[in-house]
């Protein structure tokens, strides 16, 4: 079966950096966000060849250890020959932190957004478009 995109899923826990210490660190948190994406998508599936875009947003319950850019690498890599056939594949990223007390208030949240935002912190939520050019102006 093919993908319908755009997809969106929520992770729960803290993203783990690409610079973590200990790989089964690494394995088990890209593991959740396969895990979390199967929900969204049908079973069974081919992973897409198409351009893609993902946005990634990090909710986390407290002000965020280290910097955003090192939690991209192993959501990429998990969704890799699931999502999509290969990370090359992605054109855009869009990665941004939202620490307690510096939420933005999004005029027209999706569905999985708006539960997002709702729900415990710490989380991630994660968009994937086969359409890189949806949000540009």
């Amino acid at each position: 079966m093919e993908i319908e995109f755009p997809i969106e899923f929520i992770v729960l826990g803290t993203p783990v950096s690409l610079q973590a210490a200990r790989a089964a660190t690494k394995s088990e948190w890209k593991e959740r966000v396969k895990h979390a994406s199967t929900a969204v998508i049908p079973q069974p599936h081919f992973a897409s060849q198409n351009r893609m875009a993902i946005t990634i947003y990090n909710l986390p319950a407290e002000p965020m250890q280290g910097d955003v850019d090192n939690i991209v690498k192993l959501i990429v890599d998990a969704l890799t020959q699931h999502i999509y056939v290969d990370d090359r594949q992605i054109e855009r990223v869009v990665v941004q932190k939202f620490e307690p007390g510096n939420l933005f208030t999004f005029a027209e949240p999706s569905e999985v957004l708006s539960r997002a935002l709702e729900t415990a912190k710490p989380l991630v939520y994660i968009r994937i478009s086969n359409d890189p050019f949806e949000d540009l102006i």
